[in-house]
């Protein structure tokens, strides 16, 4: 199978698996979300073209030979007053909120989670400016509201940052993830640097006076010639020759 990770824009954004193309759980605070009601595909493209103008990409969608299997959303906490609803909000001034991550039923099991968390924290890394990711887990997940299991973020990287017995706020540090990374490239380095590195031959041991030790016609003694060269007309032999 073919995985394709892509940035979310709003050519690719009706396409979400699940209702990610209508889910405004996160985008709007509970009142709006009434008044919106039936629009919400429109209101969700509006939200997105404004944090791709004002602030950069804010998801990522990934694919399993080529078709949409699941999504990530996040953003500064700011543009996500979904989250202010949770009693353990709100969300650290360092840090960007955690919104929706969906993975299809036919694509669970392969690790599409892991692979989205993965690609926002890269993401995040090269925005710069970002400390962590946060965002709200739930201990009992319900299947009417966007909150992922905190099992799930304990998995791929949160902690519990502020506890609660049923929706605790998660915590990814991003520079634990940065120190990793750089660990990582070096010791890859390293390896790679031994790999293509040409094994050293080694250098022959000088004997007295210059005259460089041969080997014994196959013999793992090794022997030297005379010191003082051979006799004046003669033939030297094999080392060690007599």
């Amino acid at each position: 199978m073919a995985r394709k990770v892509d940035r979310l824009t709003l050519d690719n954004l009706g396409s979400l698996p699940g209702h990610g193309a209508t889910c405004t759980f996160w985008e709007l605070e509970p009142v709006r979300r009434g008044r919106i009601r039936g629009h919400e595909a429109e209101e969700k493209a509006a939200w997105l073209s404004g944090m791709l103008r004002d602030w950069g990409s804010v998801g990522r969608v990934v694919s399993v030979d080529g078709v949409p299997a699941g999504h990530v959303i996040w953003a500064p906490a700011l543009h996500l007053p979904g989250g202010d609803g949770f009693a353990t909000a709100p969300v650290s001034t360092d840090a960007v909120l955690l919104g929706e991550l969906y993975v299809d039923d036919e694509f669970r099991g392969q690790g599409l989670g892991r692979v989205l968390i993965q690609s926002m924290a890269k993401d995040l890394i090269k925005h710069g400016g970002i400390g962590a990711v946060e965002t709200f887990g739930a201990h009992r997940p319900r299947a009417d509201v966007c909150v992922l299991p905190v099992d799930f973020l304990l998995a791929v990287g949160f902690k519990t940052h502020r506890g609660h017995p049923r929706y605790p706020r998660m915590r990814m540090d991003l520079r634990s993830t940065i120190t990793w990374r750089e660990e990582f490239e070096v010791a890859a380095g390293r390896l790679l640097e031994v790999v293509k590195r040409p094994a050293r031959q080694p250098a022959p041991h000088p004997s007295p006076r210059g005259v460089p030790f041969r080997e014994a016609g196959g013999s793992a003694t090794r022997g030297l010639l005379s010191a003082e060269g051979p006799r004046p007309g003669a033939t030297p032999g094999p080392v060690g020759a007599r």
